[in-house]
């Protein structure tokens, strides 16, 4: 038997340097509710965001981490380089998070058919897949 859910969606831990930076771009540019603040042991916070059923945890440590991930999405390391939300409004997306001035890593393309994708760096560097379905 394999693994029993008991909730269709993964949830998030995305650790970062500036919180108030990372809630602009997370919260504010693409739009995911907060929910809630919470403390955490280390004297950290957990900024806690809903993507549907998925819960974005935008988290800065009490103590600075003793390294960064390094950066260059998919080429740039093994291990989690991004991941992806699904939308009906690529191209409206794409252009709120240019115009905020967040790097567009991967530019608007068919990666394969039907489905289009683009990839955005958010304050620290961490890539976010924006898919649309035709």
């Amino acid at each position: 038997m394999g693994v029993a859910l008991t909730k269709d969606s993964i949830d998030i831990g995305i650790i970062v340097e500036d919180a108030e930076q990372s809630l602009r771009f997370y919260r504010d540019t693409l739009g995911f509710e907060f929910e809630r603040v919470q403390p955490m042991a280390n004297g950290g916070q957990m900024h806690r965001l809903l993507c549907g059923t998925s819960t974005i945890k935008v988290i800065q440590p009490g103590s600075p981490p003793p390294a960064k991930a390094p950066p260059g999405g998919l080429q740039g390391a093994y291990g989690y380089r991004y991941w992806t939300f699904w939308v009906s409004n690529l191209d409206e997306m794409v252009e709120r998070c240019r115009a905020a001035g967040y790097t567009i890593a991967v530019e608007p393309r068919e990666s394969r058919p039907g489905v289009t994708i683009s990839m955005v760096e958010d304050p620290d560097g961490n890539w976010v897949e924006l898919g649309q379905q035709a």
